[in-house]
């Protein structure tokens, strides 16, 4: 899989000659290769250059790109400047993002063309997941919700944070996960309301919440899910703060398709939290699009008035948090459509006692 004439259509609208990939999920999204590389494409043709550690693995797996591998007298820019006075590059793209401004320094100084930011092009095109990308999204979140299914039968009272994040991880990577696409929340007790608390020795205790924010890459693409379930009998308080935060997902789902700026389907989420009068206790959006890295854009927040491709896959999550007590966060990941969504997470989402 890549996306090299994707990207090269769009060289135009930029108003560049080509486009300079420096970044790991930009080289990823172009060649469908995880290296550590460079990518050129230009309306003609396309480059991809890496060093003896990756250049086996990249002749095996890279199609649609003329690769070559670099030595001691010739880096990375050398064979960058090989193309441009071969191609006649005058503007080249490059990814803003990601390209510190030492390394952009290093580039301007070692390459004739006008560099010119186009991290845009790239991210719209992430933006939109095509079938093949969904399909890949589809088997991580399946991974996820068989990690999720296994972890009710492994929580007891007395077991550690720690003990719980481990055994996700675990699971999923027997399962055939690549690799986390981040590291395991899991948080107990009051330490539920901290949104992104760190797995730590506390014990499990009957009468909480535990909060699990995890997932996972296959094929270079990620899953992300949370699912908050009781240890032991919850309390009225924590049954309802529970269904409000379903029943915001549940709205911001009913909301969301493509053509709608994402701040419109936070704002159906929200409007569930605030009518029920907790409000200041949803401090994060909505959602975010998932992809080749687990926050990608764009997003649905407050503040996103970016329109909403076909093909975003963004996360539903709303949470409420009361500091010193618990909090409540789930999660799925939807795939958007001209008429609505896909919610691709198949875990059940009413509240689980166990």
């Amino acid at each position: 899989m890549n996306h090299l004439k994707q990207i090269a259509a769009r060289l135009p609208e930029y108003g560049v000659d080509a486009m300079l990939l420096t970044s790991e999920p930009g080289e990823f999204y172009a060649v469908g290769f995880h290296g550590e590389g460079v990518v050129v494409v230009t309306a003609g043709e396309c480059f991809y250059f890496t060093d003896s550690r990756y250049i086996e693995a990249a002749n095996h797996l890279i199609t649609g790109a003329s690769i070559s591998m670099t030595d001691r007298s010739r880096n990375y820019r050398a064979m960058v400047q090989e193309v441009v006075d071969r191609c006649g590059v005058k503007r080249m793209g490059f990814e803003e993002e990601y390209l510190s401004v030492a390394s952009y320094q290093i580039w301007k100084e070692g390459v004739t063309p006008e560099l010119v930011p186009a991290q845009k092009l790239v991210n719209g095109l992430r933006a939109a997941k095509d079938q093949e990308e969904i399909e890949l999204m589809v088997k991580a979140q399946e991974i996820t919700d068989r990690a999720f299914r296994e972890i009710l039968t492994f929580i007891q009272p007395g077991m550690t944070e720690q003990e719980i994040a481990a055994k996700l991880q675990y699971d999923m990577l027997r399962f055939g996960a690549m690799r986390m696409s981040f590291d395991p929340i899991v948080a107990s007790g009051p330490n539920g309301s901290k949104p992104h608390a760190i797995p730590g020795p506390r014990k499990i205790q009957r009468g909480e919440f535990v909060t699990m924010d995890f997932g996972c890459v296959y094929g270079g693409y990620c899953s992300d899910m949370t699912r908050t379930v009781a240890i032991g009998e919850p309390t009225e308080e924590m049954k309802k703060v529970y269904h409000i935060v379903l029943e915001a997902q549940l709205a911001g789902i009913a909301a969301a398709r493509a053509g709608v700026p994402g701040k419109s389907i936070d704002a159906a989420a929200r409007k569930v939290i605030e009518e029920a009068g907790y409000g200041e206790y949803f401090g994060h959006g909505y959602g975010h699009s998932v992809g080749i890295e687990i926050h990608e854009s764009p997003n649905a927040n407050t503040r996103d008035e970016s329109l909403m491709p076909v093909g975003a896959a963004v996360s539903a999550e709303p949470g409420i948090y009361l500091p010193g007590k618990f909090g409540v966060r789930i999660e799925d990941v939807t795939i958007l459509t001209e008429n609505g969504c896909i919610d691709i997470t198949q875990s059940p989402k009413e509240l689980i006692i166990l």
